[in-house]
């Protein structure tokens, strides 16, 4: 795996492309020197928890013949105080699913890809995150 960085909008701003050409823009805030002209790097790793999550909870529940018809989650996270680097110190997921899916699935799909599939759920969990999540499924 590779990752290209380059600097393109004041002192912190960077686009980082992937092999495959997609780009996504990085920045620090306003306060810490940035243009805010991207993602900050530590909320990029929340949305790569849902991105990688929400793969494998949406592979699982079609195996199991369960149709999504939406799907958002809501990420939130604590940082540690007072410290550097501040690592992610808690994280809550709420999975919101709709379609013709039983609960019980749903839970267990979620349920696997937090403990078991989630890269990026278990690099965090490693680096001292506690991260919890809960399910509502909606017709």
């Amino acid at each position: 795996m590779r990752i290209e960085m380059n600097r393109v909008a004041g002192d912190y701003g960077f686009d980082a492309k992937d092999a495959n050409g997609h780009v996504i823009g990085t920045d620090t805030s306003r306060e810490g020197g940035g243009q805010d002209y991207g993602v900050r790097p530590m909320q990029m790793l929340l949305m790569a928890l849902g991105g990688c999550s929400g793969i494998d909870v949406v592979m699982i529940l079609k195996k199991q013949r369960q149709t999504v018809t939406a799907f958002k989650m809501d990420i939130s996270g604590e940082r540690e105080a007072g410290k550097e680097p501040s690592l992610w110190k808690t994280i809550h997921v709420i999975f919101d699913l709709q379609g013709d899916i039983d609960q019980t699935k749903a839970e267990r799909a979620c349920e696997l890809s937090m403990k078991k599939y989630c890269s990026v759920a278990e690099t965090l969990r490693r680096a001292g995150a506690e991260i919890t999540w809960e399910v509502k499924v909606t017709a």
